[in-house]
C-alpha cells in the first residue's frame, strides 16, 4: 500500500498481515470483526501511499507526527489530537513523516448507523483516545461476546457523535487550477492578485474565479486563506514559531496572521497548539 516506505518497514509489515488485495487499488481486512484497531509507529523517514481504497471505513488518529491525506476532492491535514475519517470505498493517498505514532481503525460497512458519510477531520475526545489505545492492544480476533465487544460498541457510539474540524482544503480537478494549487503551495507568501495568478495559468480573472467556485465552493480569497490555515497547522505541528509561520505565509506581522487564524478557527495559533500538545504530556 505504500511507495518506498523508508523507516516504516516494521509497522507496515504488521499492518499488511491483516489485509488482502480485493481488486486493483482496493484492500479489505482479513480479520472477521466489525472493528479492527491497529497501532501505527514510524521511527524515521516517511511514506507516501499510492491512491487506494478500503472496503471498510477508516479512522486515522495521530498521537504525534504529521500526516496529509488527499481524497474526496480535498486535502486534509491531520495534526495531533485530530483524526481523519475516510468512508468505505473512498480513494485516497497518504503522505506521512516520522517520528509518527498513532492508530488506525477499520469499521465494517453496516457496523453502526449514523457514522459520517463523507471524509472529514474530527476531534478526538479523551474517551475516544483511550478506546483506540485499549482496542489496539487487544487480540485481532477478540471475543464477540466479551468485554472487548462492549468496548467496540462504545467506540462506535463515540464515532457517531464526533465533532468536525476545519482542516479541509477543497482541491480542484481542472489541470489549470491544479497548476495554480501547486504554485501557491510552493510559494504561499506570494501575495499576487487574482488577475496575476490567472495570467500565469493562462485564463482570465473571471474564469479563474468561476472555476474555483464551481470546483471548490470557495472564492479565490477564501481558498487562499484556507490554504494558509492548512499550511500553518502543518508548520506549527512541526514546532515552528508563530512569527516564522507568519513570515513564511507572507503576512506583514505576526499579529495580522494571528487575527486571520483566530477568525478562522476561533482561537490563537499558540492556544490551538497548546491544547493539542497538552494531551501528549
Amino acid at each position: 500500500m505504500a511507495n518506498e516506505p523508508r523507516g516504516a518497514a516494521a509497522s507496515l509489515e504488521s499492518l499488511a498481515t491483516r489485509f488482502a488485495l480485493e481488486a486493483r487499488g482496493r484492500w479489505k481486512t482479513e480479520v472477521p470483526r466489525p472493528v479492527n484497531a491497529i497501532g501505527l509507529s514510524m521511527a524515521s523517514g516517511g511514506l507516501e501511499s499510492e491512491p487506494h481504497a478500503h472496503r471498510e471505513s477508516q479512522l486515522m488518529y495521530l498521537v504525534r507526527g504529521e500526516m496529509v491525506c488527499e481524497g474526496s476532492s480535498a486535502l486534509w491535514i491531520v495534526p495531533p489530537r485530530s483524526a481523519l475519517w475516510i468512508p468505505a470505498s473512498v480513494t485516497h493517498r497518504i503522505r506521512a513523516r516520522a517520528p509518527l505514532e498513532g492508530y488506525s481503525v477499520f469499521v465494517e460497512p453496516g457496523a453502526a448507523p449514523n457514522l459520517p458519510r463523507d471524509c472529514c477531520a474530527v476531534s478526538v475526545t479523551p474517551l475516544l483516545r483511550e478506546l483506540l489505545l485499549r482496542l489496539a492492544t487487544r487480540p485481532a480476533l477478540y471475543d464477540l461476546e466479551g468485554p472487548d465487544a462492549r468496548l467496540v460498541s462504545v467506540l462506535l457510539d463515540e464515532l457517531a457523535t464526533v465533532s468536525i474540524e476545519k482542516h479541509r482544503l477543497p482541491m480542484p480537478t481542472d489541470p489549470r487550477l491544479r497548476r495554480l494549487v501547486d504554485a501557491m503551495t510552493a510559494d504561499p507568501a506570494n501575495g499576487a492578485t487574482t488577475k496575476t495568478w490567472a495570467k500565469r495559468i493562462g485564463v482570465g480573472e473571471r474564469t479563474l474565479n468561476r472555476l474555483l467556485v464551481e470546483e471548490t465552493g470557495l472564492s479565490f480569497g477564501r481558498w487562499r486563506q484556507q490554504l494558509h490555515i492548512i499550511l500553518a497547522i502543518q508548520k506549527l505541528s512541526r514546532g515552528a514559531t508563530v512569527q516564522s509561520v507568519a513570515l513564511d505565509l507572507g503576512y506583514e506581522s505576526a499579529s495580522s496572521f494571528v487575527t486571520m487564524f483566530r477568525r478562522a478557527l476561533g482561537t490563537s495559533p499558540a492556544r490551538y497548539m497548546a491544547g493539542r500538545l497538552a494531551t501528549l504530556a
